[in-house]
């Protein structure tokens, strides 16, 4: 162990002890001789003395760490001090015999009392009438300490010596001289030699240069006058002080001395680590008491993540936030969660934890639902597919760019992230099924009011959170099997051998071989994970999460007030933060799983009969093909383009259902023809009544009249 002192020789007795302190007093002229009212006095002290600190209780900062032990996040104590754990182990030994030789050359063979200096001391008041030098070894420096109480008086000074002699009584050397790293002070509200390193270097104390260890020798001696951030030449000036010293006792050369002299003294006090700050402010919460919390978190990781996502947000605007959760598919382990851009942002609400936010998701629950249709036997990636307007009941889905594609692949259909097919697909597999399975993978999909789920669901008409959805896409990784994410902030009961599956493994691994094949951002190296993008109505919220043989990693973008923020599709706002996750993973991407037996690989024309074209278990149920509808404007409505003032603004007119290419009519002539949009303008000569119709590639036809004015 660094900086380890022996024990000292054999103690003089209670009493010669006692008559060399009463005699020291004596000289002092405190006490009037050195006689039984002296001893009396003496065990009187004693007697008052507050209880020896048992390192194990004494109160210090709540620290988190991370999955190796390194700190993460320390929080202050209950009155407000940075006053860090820290054992002889954990502190450069360098700095252990600095500070032994300028305080306490003799801490290692006395007994709490150096009687030689505290002869000097005595001298030195009685010729001068006032203390002049302490003459207090580091087991008295530790006493006042405890006390808390100054000692420059005689009165406090001879407390201080008879405390010093119980605590050599009870601890061992190593044991008093780690009190002393915990409690000497460092200026304001820092204690102990971890918090003072961390605050003024920026670093744990375990290995620290010359220049350093000198500064944190001298800082206790007077905290406040020579607080480098607010008087660093005083700091300098003791801290060149104590190298000079520790030179001339031979601990480091006059060389090294000379050169740590030259290295500048810090003249800001550092914020204190807040890495993984929202999981490590739910693990203090939940573990009330603890004086040290593990967590799953990688801290380079952490770190490196949330530097990424700070950067991105910036990028994207002051209000908006991004969270991005990391998790380890064997175990569960999450090594990262990064609540928001920034704990301190105010701007981007930084104090909201968006991994557990309750948000839409958007796209991405579709492989789920293709999953689920290829778990029931309904279809097979190559399986083809209607993408046209499709209605299910008063449920119209349309794509997200309001185009159709016709005739599909399964595969296109979920690469595209088709809106019309996943609908169909969904409500073939039942939505109370996708909700269960969901539940399954640990996820805690929320509805609105509690009603039962609809069709909307597939497109993000569900309340979820980032971390369900990585929960998700980790069954998937793992071919159907969930594991419970956790992260050490809570106790998490984990999942029984015998879990029931999210998919079967054949299914998962189609979804799996699927999401390999989306193409990916301009960041991107295509192939590399298996990723699904989404984003949610109103483009409140942007989603990627995706996955290699190992890892799978979930990515929100928006603004955590639930404000739209245009242009912000998944692909373009996730999906870049997403593949540079991966890359700051440290190691080489892992392999997807291999195919599990029963997986068919065969192209459309080789599928059995019943998988080369999905079809719905009702087609009574499915509307396919509709007439088409003129959606806007709707019929026997009053149109304000300002007409009557001489404005020539354009109507839009737009269909839903029906066969493209569309024929648009006014009053009978037609104004336009697309091929594929559903939609076309006209500008009218003026004011008064109009009769506009739609005829689809199939003759089907609809009208509307309306008053533009």
């Amino acid at each position: 162990m660094g900086g380890r002192v022996d024990g000292p020789p054999p103690r003089p007795g209670w009493n010669l002890r006692l008559l060399a302190a009463a005699a020291l007093i004596g000289l002092c002229g405190v006490v009037a001789g050195a006689g039984n009212a002296g001893l009396g006095r003496l065990a009187a002290i004693r007697a008052d003395l507050p209880p020896t600190p048992d390192l194990a209780e004494l109160p210090v900062s709540p620290v988190v760490v991370d999955r190796e032990g390194q700190l993460l996040r320390p929080f202050t104590t209950a009155d407000g001090r940075w006053r860090l754990p820290v054992t002889l182990a954990e502190v450069d030994r360098q700095f252990v015999d600095m500070l032994l030789a300028y305080e306490d050359r003799h801490f290692a063979v006395h007994h709490g009392i150096e009687w030689r200096s505290m002869m000097r001391a005595a001298a030195q008041y009685a010729l001068a009438g006032r203390i002049v030098s302490g003459g207090s070894t580091l087991t008295m420096q530790v006493a006042r300490l405890i006390e808390g109480e100054p000692t420059r008086n005689l009165e406090g000074k001879l407390r201080q010596m008879v405390h010093a002699d119980a605590l050599e009584a009870q601890l061992s050397k190593d044991e008093i001289l780690t009190l002393y790293l915990a409690l000497a002070p460092y200026g304001g509200n820092i204690e102990g030699v971890r918090a003072a390193s961390l605050a003024y270097f920026g670093k744990e104390p375990t290995r620290l240069s010359a220049a350093e260890a000198a500064l944190l020798v001298a800082l206790p001696q007077s905290p406040e006058a020579r607080r480098p951030d607010r008087a660093p030449d005083a700091a300098r000036a003791a801290r060149d002080a104590v190298l000079d010293r520790v030179a001339s006792a031979g601990v480091i050369s006059a060389e090294e001395a000379e050169l740590a002299k030259r290295e500048p003294v810090p003249q800001l006090r550092r914020e204190f680590p807040k890495l993984a700050a929202h999981v490590a402010d739910t693990a203090v919460r939940m573990h009330p008491g603890a004086r040290e919390i593990g967590l799953t978190i990688d801290r380079r990781l952490q770190a490196a993540l949330e530097r990424l996502g700070s950067r991105r947000a910036r990028a994207l605007g002051p209000e908006v936030s991004v969270a991005i959760v990391v998790a380890d598919q064997a175990t569960g382990d999450i090594l990262a969660s990064v609540g928001s851009a920034g704990l301190l942002e105010a701007a981007s609400d930084g104090f909201v934890d968006m991994t557990s936010a309750v948000r839409s998701p958007g796209s991405t629950l579709k492989p789920l639902i293709y999953g689920l249709g290829f778990e029931l036997g309904l279809a097979h990636p190559e399986s083809l597919i209607e993408d046209r307007p499709t209605a299910f009941g008063g449920y119209v889905p349309v794509n997200f760019d309001g185009l159709n594609r016709g005739t599909v692949s399964i595969r296109q259909a979920l690469t595209e992230s088709l809106n019309i097919p996943a609908v169909i697909v969904l409500d073939a597999v039942g939505t109370p099924r996708m909700i269960s399975r969901m539940r399954r993978a640990g996820a805690e999909p929320r509805l609105p009011g509690n009603t039962a789920p609809g069709l909307a669901i597939g497109l993000g008409g569900v309340g979820v959170t980032l971390r369900d959805l990585v929960s998700i896409y980790a069954a998937i990784a793992r071919g159907g099997t969930p594991v419970r994410l956790h992260d050490g902030a809570s106790d998490v009961p984990g999942l029984s051998a015998d879990a029931a599956p999210v998919l079967d493994p054949v299914a998962a691994w189609y979804i799996a071989d699927i999401l390999a094949g989306v193409p990916p951002p301009l960041n991107g190296t295509p192939g590399r994970i298996a990723f699904k993008t989404g984003t949610s109505y109103g483009y409140r919220d942007a989603w990627a999460v995706g996955f290699d043989g190992s890892t799978v990693i979930g990515v929100w973008v928006g603004r955590p007030d639930g404000e739209p923020v245009p242009g912000i599709a998944g692909m373009v706002a996730a999906a870049p933060i997403l593949f540079e996750s991966f890359d700051r993973l440290g190691r080489p991407l892992v392999a997807l799983r291999d195919a599990p037996a029963g997986v068919l690989f065969a192209a459309n024309p080789d599928l059995p009969g019943p998988l080369r074209r999905f079809r719905h278990p009702d087609d009574m149920k499915v509307k396919r093909d509709a007439a088409p509808e003129i959606a806007y404007p709707v019929d026997g409505v009053d149109v304000d383009l300002g007409l009557a003032a001489g404005s020539e603004r354009s109507l839009v007119v737009k269909v839903r259902n029906g066969s493209p290419p569309f024929t648009f009519f006014a009053n009978g002539a037609p104004f336009g023809r697309t091929a594929f949009a559903r939609q076309n303008s006209w500008t009218p000569d003026g004011p008064g009544y109009v009769t506009l119709s739609v005829v689809d590639a199939r003759g089907r036809s609809d009208r509307v009249t309306v008053f533009l004015d």
